[in-house]
């Protein structure tokens, strides 16, 4: 017998062995088999009699070892692999590597195939809107023609591709506090009793944490976690036992998205919008995507769910073509925070004056502040006043930040540092030195104007260590910490019952960003900040620091206006000629040499304009708004169409003649629906 396998290469062919000396190689496992002159793992998709139409079978290599007991994936994800490598233009096997965990045996896990799904008593009553909305979701049929919404929320197969028990499509809308999870839990109550199988998606793993804790206490031990800090060992222990069935409901990140469950049934994306959903590695695939094609293919419910909807879900909300389910007022005796515009034009320091009374009159009500600034480190920008010097890292194009704890400027980009310069390389001046402001700063500040409240931080820098940062974030909902300060990791879906007060630091960072969703995002995170204040009382306060009060994306959130700003930001985007309007893919060439990443970009922009439909765009080559990162040129190229199939069939046939005379020391990144330009 021969097994047809692929590995994590960039390759969509698949490649044909003769069985291993002990006969255990299978469709489903992993093995070990000669690829060129390496070893590499590999993935057994087929099983065939014969060898392959013109090749000897003495020319065939033999698989050297098998790496699994049991197949740990089967025909589903091989279907699944096969759609992600087409769609993505990534090869089957970096799909597949993708989805199945990296880890070599499975840790010790009891079986729990003889447990009873238990559900515990709710106590919550459910009010109007949410019982509207959960009898909407298990309702037999969806408003809205869901293929036409899937394959425009880019893009799920065509609608001639997609399974005839086509998936409903619900997209929970409701302000912060309004109930959503509880909605998101009794959909997946009814879906276990019906003996299906639930994932639950979440973008950050700080929102995980508190997601994990709800479905834990209300299903114990049909449910379980995976997400990209547990070991792979770990990881692939969870996975098997919910290939076997022994967990129902899956609750994670992106990554979670491929869980192996039995039955699906239904598939929650809470908090929609949120970025992290897109992967930036290879393959370069959407949660949101994923999930579709999963439903599609096994006539399972998708619901969604945020206060702030991607511009794209809001579209198709408005078009009807998404069943929306709105939610509008907060159950939990809180009421939408009084949100108020601070002009930091001359104030001193990271806190204006009207933020720091607001601080005090807090502490002294006894209730809790969050301070929100979404740039870590103490400052972020190197300037000489004398010769106008800037001190940027040496492998990237960007400036250093300066972090006083570790007393050195750190690229965030490749990890570069060095200690800081006392006076300016270049000139020698002594007025030379960082500005703008970080999260350290602004802790620093805190500390110095309070030294009687009890301050923590929480960044990538300070929750480093495992387990920092949910210790953090259970020690400031048990009220021992007095004020939060935090990057995005404390901006969205976190419940904190005595917080009265939030401050945005500075609200503009994102809006200097070269990416026309920089306003949608800097929107975003405002209102999902907001809606951490006043969630038990209704005396919430937010105050809004920026340099320019009178950006729409700001103005529009201040003033709780979700309809106007989308209506302004669809209407932009619509002149502009992006997303939702079009389609776009993102070709990035890379290269150690600058002449060899110019020639590799230009000529597949040659064979592009000529594969390129007449009505679709192609903008650039330029180089990208980073165009430099680890040393490595980057220049970039967009496609845009209003149909993604033109533009898909023209990469692929550029791709195809570029790869016949490659340059060998550049790399060609595709991202088809991307979310950032930069």
């Amino acid at each position: 017998m021969y097994l047809d396998l692929v590995f994590d290469v960039p390759l969509q062919q698949r490649f044909t062995y003769a069985q291993d000396e002990k006969g255990e190689a299978a469709l489903g496992k992993r093995v070990m088999a000669p690829f060129g002159r390496r070893e590499l793992l590999g993935y057994v998709i087929g099983e065939r009699e014969e060898a392959p139409e013109g090749v000897a079978p003495e020319a065939i290599k033999k698989i050297r070892r098998v790496v699994d007991k049991e197949a740990i994936f089967g025909t589903e994800e091989i279907e699944l692999a096969l759609w992600m490598a087409s769609y993505y233009l990534c090869g089957t096997g970096e799909a597949l590597a993708t989805m199945i965990p990296s880890g070599r045996r499975e840790t010790g896990s009891e079986s729990l195939l003889d447990e009873e799904v238990q559900i515990a008593e709710t106590a919550l009553a459910l009010s109007d809107e949410q019982r509207h909305a959960l009898e909407a979701i298990l309702g037999t049929t969806a408003a809205g023609d869901t293929t036409e919404a899937a394959t425009k929320l880019q893009p799920g197969p065509k609608p001639e591709q997609a399974s005839p028990q086509r998936p409903s499509m619900f997209y929970l809308y409701g302000i912060t506090g309004s109930g959503k999870t509880e909605v998101f839990l009794r959909a997946a109550e009814a879906m276990l009793a019906a003996g299906k199988s639930v994932i639950y998606l979440v973008p950050e793993i700080a929102l995980t944490h508190q997601v994990e804790e709800a479905v834990q206490r209300r299903f114990g031990p049909v449910a379980t976690t995976i997400h990209s800090a547990m070991t792979g060992s770990a990881r692939l222990t969870e996975w098997g036992r919910i290939r076997r069935g022994e967990v129902r409901i899956v609750v994670g990140p992106r990554s979670a998205v491929f869980a192996p469950v039995q039955n699906l049934g239904l598939i929650i994306i809470d908090e929609e919008h949120d970025g992290s959903y897109k992967s930036g590695n290879t393959p370069r695939y959407h949660a949101r995507q994923v999930a579709f094609k999963r439903c599609a293919n096994q006539g399972a419910t998708l619901v969604m769910g945020s206060a702030t909807p991607s511009a794209e879900a809001w579209k198709l909300m408005e078009e009807g073509t998404i069943t929306r389910l709105a939610l509008s007022r907060r159950l939990s005796g809180g009421a939408p925070p009084n949100i108020k515009i601070v002009d930091l034009s001359g104030t001193e320091g990271c806190l204006s004056d009207e933020l720091k009374e607001e601080i005090r009159e807090t502490a002294r009500l006894g209730r809790q502040t969050i301070l929100f600034m979404n740039r870590r480190g103490f400052s972020y920008f190197y300037h000489c006043r004398q010769c106008g010097y800037e001190l940027t890292c040496k492998h990237c194009s960007v400036s250093l930040t300066y972090h006083k704890q570790l007393g050195k400027a750190v690229c965030h980009y490749c990890g570069y540092s060095i200690v800081p310069p006392r006076a300016c390389p270049q000139c020698g001046s002594l007025e030379a030195g960082f500005a703008g402001f970080g999260t350290e700063m602004i802790e620093e500040e805190v500390q110095r104007t309070f030294p009687d409240l009890r301050v923590r931080r929480a960044d990538a820098d300070s929750t480093s260590k495992k387990g920092s940062l949910r210790e953090t974030l259970d020690v400031f909902r048990a009220g021992g910490i007095d004020i939060l300060l935090g990057t995005q990791m404390v901006a969205k879906g976190l419940n904190f019952p005595g917080v009265r007060l939030v401050g945005v630091v500075l609200a503009d960072t994102a809006l200097h960003l070269p990416d026309f969703r920089a306003a949608e995002r800097t929107f975003s995170l405002i209102v999902q900040v907001a809606g951490r204040a006043g969630r038990y009382f209704p005396d919430g306060r937010v105050l809004v620091q920026t340099f320019r009060p009178q950006d729409p994306a700001i103005t529009y959130a201040c003033s709780a206006d979700i309809e106007g700003f989308y209506r302004y930001e669809l209407a932009q985007r619509k002149d502009l000629g992006f997303p939702p309007y079009t389609r776009l893919i993102r070709i990035t060439v890379r290269s150690k040499q600058a002449e060899q990443a110019d020639r590799a970009v230009q000529k597949l922009a040659a064979i592009l304009k000529r594969e390129l439909p007449s009505d679709c765009d192609i903008l650039g080559p330029a180089d990208c708004p980073i165009s430099i990162i680890a040393g490595n040129y980057r220049k970039q190229i967009i496609l845009r169409g209003k149909a993604m199939a033109a533009i898909h069939q023209a990469v692929k046939r550029a791709i195809s003649l570029y790869e016949e005379k490659k340059i060998s020391s550049v790399y060609v990144e595709l991202d088809v629906d991307p979310v950032q330009l930069l």
